[in-house]
């Protein structure tokens, strides 16, 4: 099995830590919503969710295809340019948002801009580099960045259709000890595992 990530990564070698040298493109979106980017609320205090400027139409049922113009609704990137990362939803309403990452899709399922309940979900299989059901799929929770090299946005939980990929990739991983309780499902996503991934990228409830 091959790990992928933007950058070279060394399975059995933990790595320096990615503050020394980050990835092309992570400038300016690591940031958290206290910052000076372009999350702060406006002068008139404006504390609207930090994600529904991003949203998209989506009717759901099958996955839109990622486009230039589409916008992370997490981290403001552009899906295109990560087909090994990216991610999407849709809405019961017909709205939807992309992402560059599965770990911008957990901040956004973990506190959705929307009441409206998600239709459908897809995520990039880790193992096959496809479009798959991310409300079928599996995750494995990796956390030690200092395990990899060049991800995009820092640390990626790894998703995948199969539970048996999911558990082999478990195994050959030595960032840190996990265990099999360390698979979980979409639904399991709660805001502990979102700001695991994109810490103050979580908006306030």
């Amino acid at each position: 099995m091959t790990d992928r990530a933007d950058g070279p990564f060394a399975r059995r070698t933990v790595l320096g830590s990615l503050g020394t040298g980050a990835a092309i493109g992570l400038a300016g979106c690591l940031g958290d919503f206290g910052g000076d980017g372009d999350d702060d609320p406006d002068e008139n205090g404006d504390d609207s969710h930090p994600y529904e400027d991003r949203m998209i139409d989506h009717d759901g049922g099958e996955p839109l295809e990622f486009t230039d113009d589409q916008s992370c609704a997490v981290c403001n990137m552009t899906p295109a340019d990560y087909p090994t990362w990216q991610s999407q939803l849709a809405h019961e309403n017909g709205e939807g948002a992309v992402f560059d990452t599965p770990g911008c899709l957990f901040a956004y399922y973990a506190v959705p801009p929307v009441d409206d309940p998600i239709a459908d979900a897809w995520v990039t299989d880790f193992e096959t580099g496809e479009l798959i059901d991310a409300t079928e799929a599996y995750f494995v929770i990796v956390t030690n960045e200092d395990a990899v090299s060049g991800e995009t946005m820092g640390i990626n939980p790894r998703p995948f259709a199969d539970r048996e990929d999911a558990v082999a990739y478990l195994d050959e991983w030595d960032g840190e000890e996990l265990t099999e309780d360390d698979i979980i499902g979409l639904s399991d996503v709660d805001r502990e595992i979102a700001e695991t991934y994109r810490g103050g990228r979580v908006p306030d409830e």
